[in-house]
């Protein structure tokens, strides 16, 4: 005789309320969130001071600033696999602590040490990623189906409040504290680490696919604040739980060159403008590191408006063509901020304008992608697919400061005729990135807004199943 199976407990759970519960998670998370990416953009801040003093060379930068990429592709593949066998729990908290700690020891090495910083910023983007891999894949888990577009959506805008918070923080108290005073600052996400261990409850829909039903229908029931005697206990165990095989999401090719281009091209544009920007303003415009520093606040906040703005309008529209549109205005406001880089208007910079606008669409549509890479790809492989994500996200954050380093000549030493002239064929190289990013939107992707996620994962397993059996893939 056939167990009952897990749809009758998934359905109770997906039917909750947004309640207090929920509230706790989702607000402990965001702060995970705006805390890990504080630390990750630092550096924007602190190279801007310590470039000129250290006489770093572009090749020297360069490697600092993509050292955090190479290690996000670490941690995400790794930490993704992990936390689809050990859960997201455990991944969240461990993976905050390499940051902050990573983070926070930069403000105590010798003057010229760059091979250590560039080391220490490897482990910093290591624990960023392996962080909010999890982070990500716990929240799309946790909100029910009907919520899941918006809120999710919504969730990823606390990733530019953590670019907005650097750029406010190093405005405010750079001159105080000084670069290694603001280094220091980066322990801070370590106390929500453990907030998070405490207070955050694991994935319901993960421990389905575990077969932990027990813990399933515990969490369940807390959840709701009903009887335990209340909620099914399943007893089918799951046909293919979670594994930690990465080759599994390269069995729909469709969709992981999708994943691979979306993310790889929007973070390529986003850690281009944002790691390099403050050193590009202050250089070619030659203006404090201060005040470049609070330049970047209005792009950061640009970036904000841009994800809440696209949260509202992705329930109504769905995720497919959004992306596909916001990814070429984007393109066009890259193009032109390299072409227009050294104009004022009114004494304010144009390519800031320019700059904040190409934030507003290329991290508006983070909040698309973000949780619609985990959406299609389904709870069984929701934290690898996270994980490919930002393994891409990695590469991006590599490519995007690499680009201005290449072209303005990495043995240059950092100077504003290198970097005047190395604005525009890399503003051009950005535009690009995000012209692959939609046509991956337009011609690879599925929608996902309604469908539960389980479904998505059973809908695109089929196809899979089958051409394997025909031999086309």
């Amino acid at each position: 005789m056939a167990g009952q199976s897990s749809d009758d407990l998934l359905a109770m759970f997906d039917g909750a309320p947004l309640n207090r519960r929920y509230w706790l998670s989702f607000g402990l998370l965001s702060a995970i969130t705006v805390l890990d990416f504080f630390d990750f953009f630092l550096i924007a801040f602190i190279l801007s001071k310590i470039g000129p003093e250290w006489q770093l060379t572009y090749g020297q930068s360069g490697l600092i600033l993509y050292g955090g990429g190479i290690g996000a592709i670490l941690g995400a593949l790794v930490w993704g696999s992990l936390s689809d066998v050990l859960g997201r729990k455990l991944q969240i908290v461990t993976g905050t602590l390499i940051c902050a700690v990573s983070a926070a020891l930069i403000g105590a090495l010798p003057t010229g040490s760059w091979i250590l910083l560039a080391l220490l910023r490897i482990l910093v983007g290591f624990g960023l990623a392996a962080a909010v891999t999890p982070c990500l894949t716990i929240v799309v888990e946790l909100t029910p189906t009907r919520w899941r577009t918006g809120m999710t959506s919504f969730y990823i805008v606390f990733a530019s409040a953590g670019t907005l918070l650097a750029s406010v923080t190093s405005a405010a108290l750079f001159t105080m504290l000084g670069w290694r005073g603001l280094a220091a600052l980066g322990i801070a996400p370590a106390i929500f680490g453990f907030l998070v261990w405490a207070f955050v409850p694991e994935s319901v829909r993960w421990l389905t696919a575990k077969g932990r039903f027990g813990e399933a229908r515990e969490e369940v029931a807390k959840h709701l604040g009903v009887p335990l005697q209340s909620v099914p206990l399943p007893t089918a165990a799951p046909t293919s739980p979670p594994s930690a095989s990465l080759k599994e999401l390269y069995a729909n090719r469709r969709l992981f060159w999708q994943t691979v281009i979306i993310w790889g091209g929007s973070s390529t544009a986003a850690y281009g403008y944002y790691l390099w920007g403050p050193t590009i303003v202050a250089l070619v415009l030659n203006v404090p590191v201060g005040q470049a520093a609070g330049y970047f606040i209005y792009v950061a906040g640009c970036g904000v408006i841009g994800k809440i703005l696209l949260s509202i309008i992705a329930p109504m529209t769905g995720r497919r063509h959004l992306g596909t549109v916001f990814a070429l205005l984007a393109a066009v406001s890259l193009v032109l901020a390299g072409i227009y880089n050294s104009v004022l208007i009114g004494g304010f910079p144009l390519m800031i304008v320019l700059v904040a606008a190409s934030a507003f669409f290329v991290e508006g549509n983070f909040s698309n992608l973000a949780p619609y890479t985990v959406e299609q790809y389904g709870v069984r492989l929701g934290a690898r697919s996270s994980g490919l994500g930002q393994a891409a996200n990695g590469v991006g954050k590599i490519l995007g400061p690499l680009a201005l380093a290449l072209i303005a000549g990495s043995d240059n030493i950092v100077s504003p005729k290198a970097t005047s002239e190395a604005v525009l064929p890399a503003f051009i190289f950005l535009g690009v990135g995000m012209v692959l990013v939609a046509g991956a939107f337009a011609f690879l992707g599925i929608e996902t807004h309604g469908r539960a996620i389980e479904d998505i994962g059973e809908a695109e397993a089929v196809p899979r199943q089958n051409e394997v059996a025909l031999g086309t893939r």
